[in-house]
């Protein structure tokens, strides 16, 4: 493991861009950027035309290790270059950004209130690839929509089963069991969730470090003694749907969080836009989110 990406992730001020959209979720990323689905044909056509809006937001000077120490990426933006370099290598050489990637391949259906993550099939040869390509850590979701108790127990106890397996793979896991920003009792869910955490950090044993990338909390600060556990790196938070201007609202009053916003990040950025338009947009999002970051 990188000692200097180790250190940036636990101790450097700012935030951590999510640039992991996948397969069901591009398409979207793709018109949200003016790019509708009839302009292109076929997945490798939507790929590419996706890795060339993140290579435009990489390039951009406005992507900076002054605001962001981290990237996520999905499997397929790994695979490719930005200049020549493979884009994890882009990203900490000519960027000073660790790289992660998203590892999960969807939620499985809607039991117990949650959804779990579909199995993870070949998940052992892609972190051997990944840990070959220089990537830190890595990212997978769930998500929680009712305050069950036993169904939230099962997606905190895949998240850090699968994490384990990620850890001895020599990467840092960022476990993510999303609560659905719309649930009726969100902050009952939240309060069950940081017990069963807490649960499993408990059990971890000394020197294994993993991330948490949670909803940003109802009750301000709620998730302290999680940033306090000896086993977690960094707390970072979703923007879960909110928009940016209010997810950067939420997030500034929670202490010690930073963001690891996807579509608060990429909000207001169009194909259309020359590039002085893209990297003024993209300068003020990432200020901003920064500065909410901080706080």
């Amino acid at each position: 493991m990188n000692n200097k990406q180790l250190e940036q992730i636990r101790t450097k001020g700012g935030f951590i861009a999510a640039l992991d959209q996948s397969g069901g979720s591009t398409p979207k990323a793709l018109q949200q950027y003016g790019i509708s689905e009839s302009s292109y044909s076929g997945d490798e056509e939507m790929y590419q035309l996706v890795h060339e809006m993140r290579t435009r937001i990489i390039k951009s000077a406005a992507f900076d290790s002054k605001y962001i120490i981290g990237a996520i990426l999905f499997e397929n933006t790994m695979d490719r270059s930005i200049d020549g370099k493979l884009t994890a290598d882009y990203l900490w050489e000519d960027k000073g950004v660790v790289p992660f990637l998203k590892v999960d391949q969807g939620l499985a259906a809607l039991e117990n209130g949650v959804q779990l993550m579909k199995p993870i099939n070949g998940l052992d040869d892609l972190l051997k690839r990944a840990v070959g390509r220089n990537i830190f850590g890595t990212k997978m979701r769930s998500l929680i929509k009712e305050a069950n108790p036993a169904g939230i127990k099962q997606v905190v106890e895949q998240q850090f089963a699968v994490g384990k397996q990620i850890v001895q793979a020599g990467l840092v896991p960022i476990i993510e069991p999303e609560v659905d920003i719309s649930s009726a009792d969100k902050e009952l869910s939240e309060k069950i969730l940081k017990e069963e955490i807490l649960n499993q950090l408990s059990a971890l044993d000394e020197g294994v470090h993993v991330m948490l990338k949670l909803s940003i909390p109802t009750v301000d600060n709620f998730y302290s003694d999680l940033m306090a556990d000896p086993h977690v790196l960094r707390v970072v938070a979703l923007s879960g749907g909110y928009s940016q201007s209010e997810a950067n609202e939420k997030l500034s009053r929670n202490h010690g969080l930073i963001a690891s916003f996807s579509r608060a990040l990429s909000e207001g950025l169009t194909a259309g836009q020359s590039d002085e338009e893209f990297n003024a947009v993209l300068s003020q999002t990432i200020r901003e989110i920064y500065e909410a970051s901080i706080q």
